[in-house]
């Protein structure tokens, strides 16, 4: 276990300027209070005292650069939490860094932030372990198959799913596809699209719907085909980046929405609101309710749990019952 000395000798001070630096008793300038803190921080350093390190009034937002990310939800969900942050007198710091778990650390401990939020959370997400170790207060947008007590805060996707094969199907489709994110998405495990795909298939199920999935990248056109060649008389695109160029798509085929082919969009904006019948992904206020949550542990009110936020469907004009029953 690192002692007083060790962080003393790592941030080339004496002994008594790091117990300052934690008692705050005396006045240590800025930068080597930076130097002590972070070093305390590096090698885990528990005072025996009660006084706890001073606050750094920054959050760190884990937004790793990874395939098949969204970036303009992305930017809704970070935009919303840097104005969210500022409102508690709060800095949020964007770390964008990929690597193995213990550079992530280095990065998220050398930012001396008092609390964390991570995006593009899997199933097995890695980072989980660490996060755990850090032992601050930590949001994950998304849900692991194992969050070890960190709090975790999404849309309830499953539900999402259902609500859009529910709705399909009471208006008589009976084959409807799902376009899902690109595949580098689903192999990576992320934890929303693979609830979305599982709450699709199980709803499909129920109500007695073949629902086919198809993940969808830079080739829109094979996905269409694949789609339409299986008969389906709706779609449900959770694909932000493909919504525009499968609604073209469609059009330059001759296929009329909804009286060809019914669509429901699942994003953060559903597309144009006045024609798509929509499931909005609210970006923003995860981003808004990420920070809440970290302020909340921060001030020690709230305990760790899973928040899911239920979804809506706007029912508009690009929904209709098929034309051609099956």
């Amino acid at each position: 276990m690192a002692t007083i000395h060790d962080v003393a000798r790592a941030a080339g001070v004496a002994p008594s300027t790091v117990s300052y630096v934690i008692s705050g008793r005396r006045t240590v300038s800025a930068a080597t209070r930076r130097r002590v803190q972070q070093q305390i921080r590096l090698l885990g350093y528990r005072p025996r005292a009660s006084g706890l390190l001073e606050r750094s009034d920054l959050l760190a937002l884990l937004a790793p650069q990874r395939p098949g990310i969204e970036a303009p939800t992305a930017m809704r969900f970070t935009a919303a939490a840097t104005a969210a942050a500022r409102s508690h007198g709060l800095d949020l710091l964007l770390l964008t860094k990929d690597g193995d778990p213990g550079e992530l650390r280095e990065a998220v401990v050398g930012s001396l932030a008092d609390g964390l939020i991570a995006l593009d959370v899997t199933a097995a997400d890695n980072r989980v372990p660490m996060l755990t170790a850090l032992d601050r207060p930590t949001v994950l947008v998304g849900v692991p198959d194992h969050p070890n007590a960190i709090t975790c805060l999404d849309l309830d996707f499953a539900a999402a799913a259902a609500l859009c094969v529910e709705h399909l199907a009471e208006l008589g489709h009976r084959r409807v596809g799902l376009v899902g994110p690109p595949p580098a998405v689903h192999e990576r495990g992320v934890s929303h699209a693979a609830r979305f795909r599982q709450g699709f298939l199980d709803s499909a199920e129920r109500h007695g719907v073949l629902g086919v999935f198809r993940a969808c990248g830079d080739n829109i056109q094979s996905c269409l085909d694949g789609l339409l060649d299986a008969g389906v008389t709706a779609l449900v695109i959770q694909n932000e980046v493909a919504l525009t160029p499968l609604m073209n798509e469609l059009g330059q085929r001759g296929l009329v929405v909804p009286q060809d082919v019914s669509v429901i969009a699942v994003g953060p904006h559903g597309g144009d609101p006045c024609t798509l019948t929509t499931v909005e992904v609210p970006a923003a206020l995860l981003g808004e309710l990420a920070v809440e949550m970290v302020v909340d542990q921060l001030d020690g009110s709230s305990p760790a749990g899973i928040r899911l936020l239920p979804p809506r469907l706007a029912v508009r004009a690009s929904t209709s019952r098929p034309s051609n029953r099956d």
